[in-house]
């Protein structure tokens, strides 16, 4: 289990899958601030001028008269060549350098200009000017070269002798190096995307840690605490075809909501649900046309189904299939028509649709009476499976309501949208009714999520041009119990309330 907020899971071991999750969902920030770094190392190597460098060698000598010694000797001129280096880097040298050259520049500036490095364990001592004239450059350090050893010496001789106690060498004349030591472009940009790349990986993580929407069935197992029915993938043409299991047979989305017919079907093997409420947090998460896919797949497994549009507030179901919704659920319970005048088929199945008729003022108390029950009751004498699309939780009562009289519930969560908190008041708000929860369906998943399985090329095949009912033969498919006609579902009903 991963805790909410954090890249560790239980037994201290990193969540690798969220990780990698939380990159491919802010590639693009990645790429965003790869780009722009390695714009901006472009623009700094391009707007930086070009400084070359000459550098000269000094070799660092004692003589050995003086000092007992070569090793001694040796030993007293690594000393004093950190005193060399800031010799090197000093205003007096830049000083003396300034009045042999006559260069325009203060002291100061030509300071930044000279760097001096000992190396390592050796009398050896290195001075590099830097400049954008590369020619002032070789020009400074010949300069350098004369100058430099004339204040060592003076400096080194005692007063009343005429020899230096340590003395330079010039051991490598004055060189100009031919190409620009800086800027290097290839450094400059490969710091930068590299800064860039870390940044966007920083970005990616924070927002993943700050994102309270629930985003992979394992996120919302660990929210609900409860079974997770089926990953339901996104379909860009469900907007204009939300019937997918009709419209699009073989697809990944047909499929998972066949799986989610499998998964209702063994919630409980010995007692099969029969009433069923759709519902879901807010509004705008796929219940309705979950509710009407649900009804089609259980329909050409061979199950007499009803599909109720309880959804009072915001009716959608008859939109979708076609169907006059004028009349039905609302007129029934108020006394005015009779239910086999509102009843509608629909298709060549056992599927019946009950539309919502004309919006009442009153829904809460009109889907919690006394007549919505005895018509639940009655329609179970009948039917094989009433599947309920219900208005959202959190806005009204009206689903807790339904969900108290049903067998249970399903709550769609839209992915990336839902929230953990809106998601536990949702489940709250069924138990406070002693509702049962059946499952959570995740709707809405990326079709390249690593949850969403290509089922449209697991169809042995199929003949793409034939009926929904032909394609899906044997790809999760129950025994079929026949499908009564359409005259025989309206006799039945009307007898059952008589």
């Amino acid at each position: 289990m991963v805790a909410r907020g954090h890249y560790i899971r239980t037994g201290e071991t990193v969540d690798l899958p969220r990780f990698g999750r939380a990159l491919r969902r802010s590639w693009w920030v990645i790429a965003v601030a790869v780009v722009l770094a390695a714009g901006g190392g472009i623009a700094y190597t391009a707007i930086t001028p070009a400084q070359y460098a000459s550098t000269v060698t000094f070799f660092v000598r004692t003589p050995t008269e003086q000092i007992s010694g070569a090793y001694q000797g040796d030993q007293f001129a690594q000393k004093r060549v950190n005193s060399y280096v800031q010799l090197a880097e000093s205003k007096r040298l830049a000083d003396a350098i300034l009045e042999e050259t006559q260069l325009p520049l203060t002291s100061e500036q030509l300071t930044q200009k000279i760097s001096a490095q000992g190396d390592l364990n050796t009398v050896l001592l290195t001075v590099t000017v830097t400049d954008s004239d590369p020619q002032r450059s070789l020009d400074i350090a010949q300069s350098l070269s004369r100058t430099y050893v004339s204040l060592v010496s003076e400096l080194e001789t005692p007063p009343g002798s005429t020899t230096p106690t340590v003395s330079l060498d010039v051991t490598s004349a004055p060189t100009l190096i031919p190409t620009p030591v800086r800027p290097r472009p290839l450094i400059n940009i490969g710091l930068a995307v590299a800064v860039g790349l870390l940044l966007g990986i920083l970005i990616a993580v924070v927002r993943d840690l700050l994102d309270n929407t629930i985003r992979t069935a394992r996120e919302l197992k660990t929210e609900s605490g409860g079974a997770v029915l089926a990953s339901i993938p996104f379909d860009k043409s469900a907007g204009t075809s939300p019937l997918i299991v009709e419209s699009h047979a073989l697809s990944a989305r047909a499929e998972a909501f066949r799986q989610l017919r499998t998964n209702l079907e063994f919630v409980d093997v010995d007692h099969p649900a029969k009433v069923l409420v759709v519902t879901s947090s807010l509004p705008e998460e796929g219940k309705s046309s979950t509710a009407a896919n649900l009804a089609l797949v259980f329909a050409e497994a061979g199950k007499k189904v009803l599909l109720i549009e309880a959804d009072l507030r915001r009716p959608r179901v008859a939109d979708y299939l076609d169907l006059e919704g004028g009349v039905g659920l609302t007129n029934v319970l108020a006394g005015q028509a009779e239910l086999d005048d509102v009843l509608q088929p629909w298709g060549v199945g056992g599927l019946s649709v009950l539309p919502s008729g004309s919006v009442p003022p009153n829904p809460s108390e009109l889907l919690g009476s006394h007549s919505m029950q005895e018509l639940l009751q009655s329609m179970r004498l009948i039917f094989d499976i009433i599947i309920i699309d219900t208005p959202p939780l959190l806005p009204v009562t009206d689903a807790a309501i339904l969900a108290a009289h049903a067998d249970g519930a399903i709550v769609v969560v839209r992915c990336s949208k839902t929230t953990r908190n809106q998601l536990a008041q949702s489940k709250l708000t069924l138990e406070a009714v002693d509702a049962r929860i059946f499952g959570f369906v995740l709707n809405m998943v990326p079709p390249k999520h690593p949850e969403v399985y290509g089922y449209e090329t697991y169809h042995y095949g199929a003949d793409s041009s034939r009926s929904s009912a032909e394609k899906i033969d044997g790809v999760g498919q129950l025994p079929s119990q026949g499908s009564p006609d359409d005259s025989g579902h309206r006799a039945s009903a009307q007898g059952a309330l008589r």
